[in-house]
């Protein structure tokens, strides 16, 4: 990895976003991902190795520390922060072609549940991983997911329940979606759920924290 991009891939794990950020104090003053992503596509280097080496690495980090409670929910919010301010200067790379998605991501929370901070860090530690999200917000149907498997073919999906109340929604949802689209991995996760649980409803992986989920899209995706 270039000195640049071991830069970046620092900044995105610190959540150092610009210069102009005082967070975190020990970087005050420096160049953030901002600044150094913005070097680095005037520099000709290859957007998918910003992505790839910088961007993804920063964020597999902070998803590892998250993991093993070597940092908190703040982080992850920083570090999701400085990684989005630096996909501004690769997004055109994206809509051109010139750099690809690994996949596609649909995720939200089962219905009659309004919880949503464990969906959008598993939202933001996959997008970090440098797949496309499609996020459907909270108490979302199992029709709204199947919807919007149908618009994404070959999608993976990923249902977020922290009630126990709701936890039979996600069993639904599970079932209309395997009942049209068979070969469509479903990922579970939620403060109540366990393995067997998620055995017994016939979803694909439950991982109890976001990292878990991604290492099981790359494995998928490899």
């Amino acid at each position: 990895m270039s000195e640049l991009l071991a830069k970046i891939a620092m900044c995105v794990e610190r959540g150092k976003i610009n210069k102009a950020s005082p967070y975190p104090p020990d970087l005050k003053g420096q160049d953030g991902a901002d600044e150094l992503t913005k070097q680095a596509v005037a520099e000709k280097i290859d957007p998918a190795k910003i992505l790839n080496e910088a961007l993804v690495v920063g964020m597999a980090r902070i998803g590892v520390k998250f993991r093993e409670n070597k940092v908190f929910v703040p982080d992850v919010l920083m570090a999701a922060k400085a990684m989005n301010t630096a996909m501004v200067h690769i997004k055109p790379f994206f809509l051109s072609g010139a750099v690809k998605r690994k996949g596609t991501f649909v995720v939200g929370t089962v219905q009659g549940d309004l919880h949503d901070i464990g969906k959008n860090l598993v939202a933001m530690i996959i997008e970090g991983g440098g797949y496309e999200v499609v996020d459907l917000g909270t108490d979302v149907s199992a029709q709204k997911f199947l919807d919007a498997v149908d618009k994404n073919p070959n999608c993976a999906v990923g249902l977020s329940a922290l009630l126990t109340t709701t936890m039979a929604n996600m069993g639904n949802t599970v079932k209309t979606i395997k009942e049209k689209h068979p070969t469509v991995k479903v990922l579970v996760g939620g403060a109540p759920l366990t393995q067997e649980f998620a055995t017994k409803i016939g979803a694909d992986c439950y991982s109890p924290d976001p990292q878990g989920a991604l290492d099981f899209l790359n494995a998928k995706a490899a």
